[in-house]
């Protein structure tokens, strides 16, 4: 029944599952558990199944396509203002179906197990850093109760390792051996943040599409792999601004009476894409990337009348554009200016 439309809330036990044809009519509501529920699916005719965007949502989507069915993803926001009155498993499958009936939906692109593994990676060596950086405000939080003040940051790390290894410097015993025991926790998740580190620079070197965006200056590994694991098919966006847009590099708007009123950035979409095309960024607006910036061109024209910041978020929104130019055409970056001259 190739009109059937199957929306199936997902959990970790029982599945909700609702199907409608695409005229709205239902043909059946049934709960499945997990075991239950790849057996059932594979009785179906090829159908279209929606799934909430969730954590599991794309292992099943590769499952029910290697079925045979079309997957349809809907992001949870998207889904919310179609659920009837109270909110419970029935109503939100009922809901995933209303939704992909939309003619104006968006749907989330289903990741495939390589894309889902550098997340993994990349997620890991981010859990790491945390975990460092939490340790590190520990240690600081010890001295600083021993009346030993230190500034905030990774840079005052050796400081701080240089006071706890003085025996001269007035420490109780068991607090210094507690500044001790937090140093060798900093010092072993970095070793494991800098393995991680380069097991994602390897990865960047096995992926044509992560090489290319290599080619950009501000754009280093990180920033590839980050691009490649949680980034969209850049063939979903018709122009390199809508990228820019789904990565949350525009301002939000208020406008209203045909009069545009623009504030924040809207910061919606993928966080760590856009975190990373703005730490690339303001490396090219540093002392040594300012050395390489054209006298006249547009970013010359921007630092000279605008806050670096600003002039960071408005680079790194060209930085997506041109990405999104990069990775449709399947071309390496090329310095705007050198491409005036040529």
């Amino acid at each position: 029944m190739k009109n059937l439309m199957i929306g199936v809330d997902l959990a970790k036990a029982v599945f909700q599952v609702h199907g409608a044809l695409r005229t709205g009519e239902v043909q059946f509501r049934k709960k499945l558990t997990r075991k239950q529920f790849p057996a059932s699916m594979a009785q179906h005719e090829p159908s279209m199944v929606i799934f909430e965007a969730c954590g599991s949502a794309h292992f099943w989507a590769r499952e029910m396509e290697a079925l045979g069915h079309e997957v349809k993803l809907i992001a949870p926001q998207y889904v919310r203002p179609f659920v009837k009155r109270q909110k419970n498993d029935a109503a939100d499958a009922e809901a995933l179906v209303i939704a992909a009936r939309q003619p104006e939906m968006r749907f989330v692109e289903p990741k495939t197990v390589e894309q889902q593994s550098c997340a993994a990676v990349f997620r890991g060596r981010e859990h790491l850093v945390h975990q460092r950086t939490a340790d590190v405000n520990a240690l600081r939080a010890l001295l600083y109760k021993h009346g030993y003040v230190f500034p905030v940051g990774m840079s005052h790390l050796n400081r701080m390792t240089a006071l706890v290894q003085d025996e001269t410097v007035d420490l109780h015993a068991l607090i210094r051996e507690e500044c001790l025991d937090l140093l060798g926790q900093i010092a072993e998740k970095t070793a494991r943040i800098i393995e991680r580190t380069k097991k994602l620079k390897t990865l960047a070197t096995q992926s044509n599409r992560a090489r290319r965006l290599q080619t950009m200056p501000g754009v280093g590994p990180l920033t590839a792999v980050a691009v490649e694991a949680f980034g969209p098919d850049m063939v979903e966006f018709k122009i390199g601004r809508n990228f820019a847009a789904w990565s949350g590099l525009v301002p939000r708007q208020h406008s209203s009476g045909g009069k545009e009123r623009l504030g924040r950035m809207t910061k919606a979409g993928q966080a760590d894409i856009r975190r990373l095309l703005i730490i690339g960024a303001m490396s090219r607006l540093n002392w040594l990337g300012q050395r390489t910036i054209t006298e006249g061109s547009w970013l010359s024209r921007m630092l000279a009348r605008k806050p670096r910041m600003l002039v960071a978020i408005a680079l790194a929104n060209k930085m997506a554009r041109q990405i999104w130019a990069m990775l449709t055409k399947n071309k390496d970056y090329r310095d705007p200016a050198m491409a005036v001259v040529a």
